[in-house]
Formats: C-alpha cells, structure tokens, sequence
C-alpha cells in the first residue's frame, strides 16, 4: 500500500486563522514529503469551517510544491459542478508543469445544499453536469481542437494551455460515498476512486460498492494492462499509548463532528432527484453520538501496535491501494499532527511493509 496526508480544514475560525492553519499544514506536508508518504491532499469547500478554508485546492498544492521534492499532490476533490471545464483544465495544468509532474486530480460531486445555493447552481442536474465536466477536462488535456456542446457549458475548438507535463494528463480520481452508478461510471472510465471512511464500522458495505468499481474497470480495461486503484481516507492519531491517544483525540474529534454535522444539516428538508437517500443519510450522520458509537466507529486512534491492528483490519476488509491520514480533524497543532505522523513513519510503517 502507499500512504499519503488527506487535508479537509474544519477548524474553528474564531479560534485558529487561516494564517496559522496553513502554516502548520504546510509544514506537515514538508514532514510527510521526507518521511517518504507517497501523497498529500487537499479539499474543496466554501462558506462554513466544513472545509471553508480552503475554495481552492490547487492554489494549496503549488504552494507544497514550491516547498517538496517528491510527494505527490492530490486535489480530494475539485468540486466540478462549480467550475467550467476550461477553467479545470488549464489551472490543474499548471499546477502539473510547476511541480514537475506531480499532480493528481480528484473530483467531486459536491453535496452540500448550501454551496449549491449560493452558486446557484441546480442540484437536481449535478450528477450530468459532473460527470460532463470530468470528461471535457479530460479530453481537453488530450486531445487539440476540442468542441463541447452540453446543457452546461459549450465551445468550439478550444486548445487548453498549458499542457500538462504528464502523458495523457494528471491521474484523474473520482470520490463516491454511496451511489452504486458512480462506482460503476469511474471504473468504466478507467479513473482511480477516492472513498472516505464516514464510518468504519461500515467497511464491509463500503467493500461491497469497491468491488462493483473494479469488476467495471476490469470489464473495460482488463486487456489494456492497467488496474483499478483506489484511496480510502481516515483520521488517525497516534500517541505512545491507547489512553493518551484517545484523550487527545476525543476533543478533536467532536469538534470535527461538529462542523460536519452544522453542514450536512443543511439536508434538513431538502430533497433532490440526483442525491436520493442523501436526507436520510444526513440524519443518520447528524444523530451519530462519540460516546455511544465509539471513536473507532469514525478513526484510527491508538499507540502503534493499535494503530497497526487497525490498518490491517481495513486492508484486510477493503483492500485499499492507498491510505491517506486525515490529520488535521478538528483544527489540531502542528506538534500533534507531526507526532503522529512520526509514529506512523517511525513505528507502523515498517511492520506493514
């Protein structure tokens, strides 16, 4: 497996800055580059701290890049259905010539009301118009004199510069939560897939919804020699025993819970054809309680040993190609992040292989 750094900024704003925020994750994804993680992501969200820091991504990414040698950027995910396809292309672009080739890109759907709203942009057609975008990004990447002409967004032979540095263009990854057609669509696509863990205790579901995703990459890639690959994304924290680590995570965690429980509550009375089940999904997530469901249900928390038991459960029962630690939950200080970052590198990374 590789491992990389997953970057979704939930702090408060009244009591952590922007400026202190990126500052203490920049300096993480320098630790994460020399202590040999394979990647470091970064989200997109707007308006509340769920993720509000942080409108673009690929502005975060060129920064750690300016600032790394060899780890690999990843946007966790550039949320397509507000932004024209151009757009996409020619800035990630430009993030791949500046890093030398290093750029990975993940969308995503979006599914906060909310963001939809203040947009301005019909949540009833975000599954059209997402999966539209990815694809003219793409061919825009590829291919010169590119003509589109959908309900969303339309021009004629466009030639998007830059181009990017690597053939075929960045790796294109596509996140899913829990539309079994979206883990079909990016198989048969031939893209990567980005998952994140809502619940661990859900991991055999989660399995279930993986497998229709690589037996539609194998369908229609089987012969071309590549393989399915996907990154699950958990919070971890490590400590030197289970009790100082769940003592220390505990508090974060419920101010992570927070944030995304005041966002996804912006599902409340609110239904749409392309996102059915999300109400329901949304309540559940909201009326989720830490003492009663247990940490474990939500993250990866423990001494090494636990830690390492841990990772072997997930890979076990999911199978992920990919690991990526989501350390910032809950707005937590660059030395918590960075110790267990040394942790993992130093005492579970090893023993995994």
């Amino acid at each position: 497996m590789e491992y990389g750094v997953s970057l979704l900024p939930d702090c408060d704003p009244e009591t952590t800055t922007a400026s202190q925020y990126f500052q203490d994750v920049l300096q993480v994804s320098v630790l994460a580059d020399r202590l040999g993680l394979n990647y470091v992501k970064m989200t997109e969200h707007y308006l509340r701290s769920y993720g509000g820091y942080s409108p673009s991504p690929l502005a975060f990414l060129s920064a750690v890049a300016a600032r790394t040698q060899s780890i690999r950027l990843m946007t966790g995910g550039i949320q397509a259905s507000f932004h024209h396809p151009i757009q996409i292309a020619a800035h990630a672009a430009q993030v791949d010539v500046m890093s030398g080739g290093r750029l990975d890109v993940g969308f995503a759907r979006a599914f906060l009301p909310y963001e939809f709203e203040a947009f301005g942009v019909d949540m009833d057609t975000s599954r059209e118009r997402f999966l539209a975008t990815i694809e003219a990004v793409v061919r825009l990447w590829n291919e010169k004199d590119v003509t589109e002409d959908t309900p969303f967004f339309s021009y004629e032979n466009a030639n998007s510069l830059p181009a990017p540095v690597q053939q075929d263009g960045p790796p294109v990854w596509v996140a899913a939560l829990a539309t079994p057609a979206s883990f079909d669509w990016t198989g048969r696509k031939g893209f990567n897939l980005l998952i994140s863990s809502t619940q661990l205790n859900e991991m055999a579901r989660k399995r279930e919804y993986v497998e229709l995703y690589r037996t539609a990459f194998l369908e229609e890639h089987g012969d071309s020699g590549r393989k399915p690959k996907f990154a699950v994304s958990i919070p971890l924290l490590i400590a030197d025993t289970d009790e100082e680590a769940r003592d220390l995570a505990v508090p974060f965690m419920v101010k992570s819970f927070n944030a995304f429980k005041e966002a996804i509550l912006s599902w409340h009375n609110v239904e749409s054809p392309a996102y059915e089940g999300y109400t329901a999904m949304a309540r559940q997530m909201a009326s989720f309680d830490l003492e009663t469901d247990g940490l474990e249900a939500k993250a990866v928390v423990g001494s090494p040993d636990t830690v390492l038991g841990r990772i072997e459960e997930v890979r076990d029962v999911l199978g992920p190609d990919v690991i990526l630690w989501n350390l910032d939950f809950g707005g937590q200080s660059l030395e918590t992040m960075s110790r267990t970052l040394n942790l993992f590198a130093d005492k579970v990374m090893p023993a995994l292989g």
